[in-house]
């Protein structure tokens, strides 16, 4: 929506300049205007300084996006987080909608290319640029409203409330939401990840903004000495999430609630990344059952503790060991070698139907015993949607030959005893799939994944990220074993106790804490997301009643 189809149209009589009702256009400079022709060289000048003028907001929207890119890890400078919402702040301050959409696209372009680069890894930009150019017009949707909600008093609120309500939006659609690139997950190290355990990740992406909008009002307003009450507002906006963070700090903690236990984690690596490293399925299936042989021996030796249970990665065994006795065989052989339960990454082939990305519980006597079956199936990964349309574009869609099909229910596996939840891989980014294992028993969280596909690229350490969001919002230790690395285990107060190279066959053998209690973020779960959902349609109707009432007034006075 653009502001310029609320104007009053007719002959109102001209009023003092409102600098939150200013154009793009405020920012130039006018030409000089004199009774006789302005000099060439400051005609050019004019031009000049015009056009800088007009150019500024684009440039630092850009620069705010790649501001906020390099906040994410694997740079611990999540600080940079705050810097850079101030200054999109500053670009969308009073600006019209139109105006607000385009320098919202440009922050999204700046910040989402080079975090997400890594979708094109083995397919080429197409999909790459694809992704990138639907988030960040969503993205442009979500400025346009921070520009209409700028106008209002305390707009740092507002405005973080309707960052809060983009996000999710991205997280639902289109095909099901992409949640990469919240401001939460840019946050593993950062000074406001307690208020996860408060709110989950939609309090901790609002701090960040909060913050960030509140440092840019802070700018605007402290200066002026007759605006007391605006400064307090801005100093409040920066102030507030610093407080709520350091009230949520207790919160988090590492105790062991119901013990101990320890655990393993098998990275057993591929022969080879990309999108054919499954081509030689049967070579990464032995790969992850050799590795489970050392580990047995290595216990035998006294190198390392005897684990409770076992995690692997997901699609360790790409070969369905229910259709293939010699998978079976080579699953069970590591399993009763290592004496303990064992949750195996499986694809699953029925005979009718879509394909199954399953972990399926392995006992050592007898056999596997309880399956899982992912629920967010990756589209364009593991599903095409408009296949027939995708594939005028790309070919890479006919890799994936057929569709994967999505599980119904939470899968939380007892694991000698131990409730151990399964949130495999992409899960991992989506609040509901998350809060519905720890809900349904987990006292202890794996996120087995499979990074192969993307090489060495910052996605495994992204998506590492999000697991440490994750162990502080619901207070679990989250176990990440991964086919090609990097694989961790992540206590309860999202530090990283340790984890294995890239493509290093590996195990990590952990003593980790069982807790059974839940945090307010898994117990009212998406409540602290619609009650902010809530605030940002207040001030977007706040905003239409003000354009409203002032319509009618001009309309009067013509």
């Amino acid at each position: 929506m653009s502001s310029s189809a609320t104007r009053p149209a007719g002959n109102e009589p001209p009023k003092p300049a409102d600098p939150t009702e200013a154009g793009p256009e405020a920012d130039a400079e006018a030409e000089p205007r004199s009774g006789r022709e302005a000099e060439p060289g400051a005609a050019a000048g004019s031009r000049l300084r015009r056009w800088a003028g007009r150019l500024k907001r684009p440039a630092l929207a850009v620069a705010s996006g790649l501001l906020l890119y390099l906040s994410f890890p694997p740079r611990p400078l999540w600080w940079l987080a705050p810097f850079a919402l101030a200054l999109l702040g500053f670009c969308l301050y009073g600006r019209r909608a139109r105006a607000g959409f385009g320098l919202g696209l440009l922050h999204g372009l700046a910040f989402l290319l080079p975090l997400l680069v890594w979708t094109g890894e083995g397919v080429g930009p197409v999909p790459w640029l694809a992704l990138v150019t639907l988030e960040s017009v969503l993205i442009g949707f979500t400025a346009l409203g921070i520009s209409l909600v700028s106008r209002l008093p305390g707009w740092p609120l507002w405005g973080a409330a309707v960052w809060i309500a983009g996000e999710a939006l991205r997280a639902r659609a289109p095909f099901g939401g992409f949640s990469w690139g919240k401001l939460a997950f840019g946050q593993p190290d950062g000074i406001f990840l307690p208020l996860a355990a408060l709110g989950g990740t939609p309090l901790l992406s609002f701090a960040v903004a909060l913050c960030g909008f509140g440092l840019y009002e802070v700018v605007r307003v402290g200066a002026s000495t007759r605006r007391a009450t605006a400064a307090l507002l801005a100093a409040t906006a920066v102030a507030a999430p610093l407080a709520g963070a350091l009230a949520a700090r207790p919160l988090v903690s590492v105790a062991a609630e119901d013990g101990t236990v320890t655990a393993a984690v098998i990275q057993g690596n591929v022969p080879q990344t990309g999108l054919d490293f499954n081509s030689q399925r049967r070579q990464v299936l032995d790969n992850h059952a050799n590795r489970t042989l050392q580990l047995a021996e290595d216990v035998k030796l006294g190198k390392v503790a005897k684990p409770d249970f076992v995690v692997w990665p997901e699609n360790s065994s790409d070969i369905d060991p229910f259709a293939e006795p010699d998978a079976y065989t080579v699953i069970d052989n590591a399993v009763r070698t290592i004496g303990v339960p064992v949750a195996i990454g499986s694809v699953l082939v029925p005979e009718t139907g879509p394909l199954r990305n399953t972990m399926i519980l392995w006992d050592p006597v007898k056999g596997p015993t309880d399956t899982y079956d992912k629920r967010k199936i990756q589209p364009f990964g593991e599903r095409i949607p408009m296949r027939s349309f995708v594939r005028l574009f790309s070919s890479d869609v006919d890799r994936v030959r057929r569709d994967f099909g999505p599980g119904k229910e939470p899968g939380v596996f007892d694991m000698a005893g131990s409730g151990v939840g399964m949130v495999t891989c992409y899960e991992a980014a989506f609040d509901d799939a998350v809060r519905s294992t720890v809900q349904a028993g987990a006292q202890v969280l794996a996120v087995p994944s499979n990074n192969a596909t993307f090489g060495r690229t910052e996605m495994t350490y992204q998506q590492l990220a999000m697991d440490r969001v994750r162990a502080v919002e619901h207070s679990r230790t989250v176990l990440v074993p991964v086919t090609s690395g990097v694989s961790a285990v992540i206590r309860p107060d999202g530090t990283v106790v340790s984890k294995t190279e890239m493509f290093t066959a590996d195990a990590l053998v952990e003593t980790i804490p069982l807790r059974s209690s839940q945090t307010p973020a898994t117990r009212f779960g998406p409540l602290a997301e619609y009650f902010l959902l809530a605030v940002a349609a207040f001030g977007l109707g706040w905003t239409l009643v003000r354009r409203i009432g002032r319509a009618g007034r001009a309309g009067r006075a013509s």
